[in-house]
C-alpha cells in the first residue's frame, strides 16, 4: 500500500511533501498507455485511489497534511498563470466548497452583476469530472462557454469586465483521480478535493470570496485559505450564513473570515444595517424548472426579495474584497442599480453574443 495512504487509512503521523509527491507520481504512472512507452504496474495499486479519497473525505487532513497536499499541487502546476496577460490585476474569484441546502446559483448571478458594477471577476468553480453525462453548469446552460487558456480568460475580462475559467486551471492530478476511481462516482468520494477546491484554482486574481455552508468553517478550511493567502499574496475570504446556505445571504446574518499575507481577522455583516431585511431560506430556492429563466429573472430584479438581496451582497462582497470600494451601503445601491436599469442582463447578452463571435 502507498505511503500516503497507508498515513491516511492509520491516522498515526501525517503525510509530508515527499509523501504526496511519490503519490501524484504513481498516480501519473497508472494513468500512462503503455504504448507509450511506460510501466503501468509501477503506478497505484487497483483500488488506492478510491481509498485515499474515502479517508480524506471521512476525516478533514490535519493543517501538516493539508498543506503539504495542497503544495504538492501548486508545485505541479505549468506555470501558465505566472505569466498570465495583464495577471488579472484587481479581479475577483467567487467561488464556494459546495454542499448546504439547495438554492438556485447566487455566486453566478453575483458575479455577473459585480462585473456589470464595473469590479472585474473571473469565476472558477470545480469541474464536475464524474462522468460524461454530467449536467452542465449555469454558465455553460446561460451561452457562456467556459474559457480554455489563460489568454482566452484575459481576452473575456478584458471585453466584459467577467471571465469564466475552464478545467485548465486546476490540476491535471484531479481528472486522473476521477478516471483512476471509475466506476465510482468522485462527485461523492472526493467531497474532500470538493471543498478544497476553491484553494486548487491557478488564476492570479488579487481576492477571492470563498462560500461555506456549516455555521463556521472547518478548522482544514481555515488553514487553506490562510495558506492560499500566503502562498499566493491575495486576500481570501470565507463567508457563511445563519441559513447555512453557501456564501452570504441577503437575509440572514453573515459571517466572513478574511485571511491575508499579513494575519487573519474576521467581520459580521447583519442585513438591518445594511438596508437588507430578515428572510427566510425559500426566498432561495429555485423557481420552475429552468435554471435559466429563473436566473434571468433574478438578474432582471424579478426576483424574490432575498434573492435580490443575496445576489447585492455578494456583488458588493466582490467590490469590497476587490478593493474596487470600501463602502458597503455604495456597493450595494451600485448592485441593485445594475439589476434594475438592465445592466446585468445587458452584460448577460454582451457575453452570449461574444461567445458567437468568437466560436
Amino acid at each position: 500500500m502507498h505511503e500516503a495512504v497507508a498515513a491516511l487509512i492509520g491516522q498515526d503521523r501525517p503525510v509530508d511533501l515527499p509523501a504526496w509527491r511519490s503519490f501524484w507520481d504513481a498516480l501519473h504512472e497508472r494513468g500512462a498507455r503503455p504504448e507509450h512507452g511506460t510501466h503501468p504496474e509501477r503506478g497505484l495499486r487497483r483500488g488506492e485511489a478510491v481509498a485515499l479519497l474515502a479517508s480524506l473525505s471521512t476525516t478533514m487532513p490535519g493543517r501538516t497534511t493539508l498543506t503539504a497536499l495542497l503544495d504538492s499541487l501548486a508545485e505541479r502546476r505549468p506555470g501558465g498563470a505566472a505569466g498570465a496577460p495583464g495577471a488579472f490585476d484587481g479581479a475577483v474569484d467567487i467561488t464556494g466548497t459546495g454542499g448546504g441546502p439547495r438554492t438556485f446559483d447566487t455566486a453566478t448571478a453575483a458575479a455577473l452583476v459585480a462585473a456589470a458594477m464595473g469590479t472585474p471577476v473571473v469565476k472558477t468553480g470545480l469541474p464536475a469530472y464524474a462522468s460524461p453525462t454530467a449536467p452542465a453548469g449555469l454558465p455553460e446552460l446561460l451561452g457562456i462557454p467556459l474559457s480554455r487558456s489563460y489568454e482566452e480568460t484575459h481576452a473575456m475580462l478584458e471585453d466584459c469586465g467577467i471571465a469564466f475559467a475552464g478545467s485548465f486551471v486546476y490540476p491535471a492530478e484531479l481528472a486522473l483521480l476521477a478516471r483512476a476511481v471509475l466506476p465510482l462516482d468522485i462527485r461523492g468520494l472526493g467531497r474532500c478535493f470538493h471543498a478544497l477546491g476553491p484553494f486548487l484554482a491557478d488564476v492570479p486574481v488579487s481576492a477571492q470570496v470563498t462560500g461555506f455552508c456549516d455555521a463556521r468553517p472547518a478548522p482544514a478550511l481555515r488553514t487553506a485559505a490562510a495558506h492560499t493567502a500566503r502562498a499566493t499574496g491575495r486576500r481570501v475570504w470565507l463567508a457563511g450564513n445563519d441559513l447555512g446556505t453557501e456564501g452570504l445571504a441577503g437575509c440572514a446574518t453573515n459571517r466572513v473570515y478574511v485571511h491575508e499575507a499579513g494575519g487573519e481577522d474576521e467581520f459580521t455583516l447583519d442585513p438591518v444595517p445594511l438596508g437588507l431585511r430578515p428572510g427566510t431560506l425559500e426566498g432561495l430556492r429555485p423557481r420552475g424548472a429552468d435554471p435559466v429563466a429563473h436566473v434571468r429573472a433574478v438578474l432582471g430584479g424579478e426576483g424574490t426579495r432575498e434573492a435580490e438581496d443575496t445576489v447585492c451582497l455578494g456583488a458588493a462582497a466582490l467590490a469590497v474584497a476587490g478593493h474596487t470600494t470600501g463602502d458597503w451601503h455604495g456597493a450595494l445601491a451600485a448592485a441593485r442599480a445594475v439589476i434594475h436599469d438592465g445592466g446585468a442582463l445587458a452584460l448577460l447578452e454582451r457575453l452570449r453574443t461574444r461567445t458567437a463571435v468568437h466560436a
